[in-house]
């Protein structure tokens, strides 16, 4: 996930003999290990990012991140180390965005001083989300009756073999919409000054690069070849 490469970043950071580490956040933030494919959370994280600012002579940290989002507490514990490090080791961040940084994967985005993505990344997903399937008729039709013994009135909420309840959804809503505000405050605090007023970008929705830039999510295209471009 890191690897320390030179004459990888825009110029204002290609002296010789300066090397300045690459981290590569790849893959869904899932709290616990993938067996199949990469996954991201701060367990196997902070080793990655411990090491790279650790490097005394760099005067920044790239972070390379491709990831479609997914659990907003390991989101925010990811972004929230990256930022403690950056003001203890006093490390600008530079991010990159490669395919993907959207939902979570744009939260961690925002640990970056400045954010830069391709014209063709995706960009945004600035929401909550969560889904699951109901079988309260498949029980009937197979005959198998549902025993589940509770104390307190909410332990089996929202249970997937029973009728959704108008009560439930709600409560579930406000949940999401707690959350929701901890991102947007997160996204204007660190884009400050950046973001335009379009009502869209808390909205859930995601965009290209070439709109991201447009909306103040971004600061510019381009790679760690090059140099930003707005």
């Amino acid at each position: 996930m890191a690897g320390f490469l030179r004459k990888l970043l825009p110029k204002r950071f290609r002296k010789d003999g300066i090397t300045i580490p690459v981290v590569r956040l790849q893959g869904a933030i899932i709290s616990g290990g993938g067996q199949f494919r990469p996954t991201l959370n701060l367990a196997n994280v902070s080793p990655v990012l411990e090491k790279a600012f650790a490097m005394k002579d760099a005067p920044a940290i790239a972070i390379s991140i491709n990831s479609p989002g997914g659990s907003p507490v390991q989101s925010r514990l990811i972004f929230t180390r990256i930022r403690e490090l950056a003001r203890e080791k006093q490390k600008k961040v530079l991010v990159f965005v490669e395919d993907v940084a959207a939902s979570g994967g744009y939260m961690i985005a925002l640990a970056g001083d400045e954010i830069i993505a391709d014209a063709t990344s995706i960009v945004g997903s600035i929401g909550v989300v969560s889904g699951g399937f109901g079988f309260p008729e498949l029980l009937k039709k197979i005959g198998v009756e549902r025993r589940v013994y509770t104390a307190g009135e909410n332990k089996v909420i929202l249970d997937p073999f029973q009728p959704e309840k108008e009560k439930d959804i709600e409560y579930l809503k406000s949940l999401q919409l707690e959350i929701h505000q901890v991102f947007i405050s997160m996204v204007r605090e660190r884009r400050a000054g950046k973001l335009t007023d379009d009502a869209t970008v808390f909205s859930g929705l995601f965009w290209s690069g070439t709109r991201g830039l447009e909306l103040g999510l971004i600061d510019g295209h381009g790679d760690m070849r090059q140099e930003r471009k707005r």
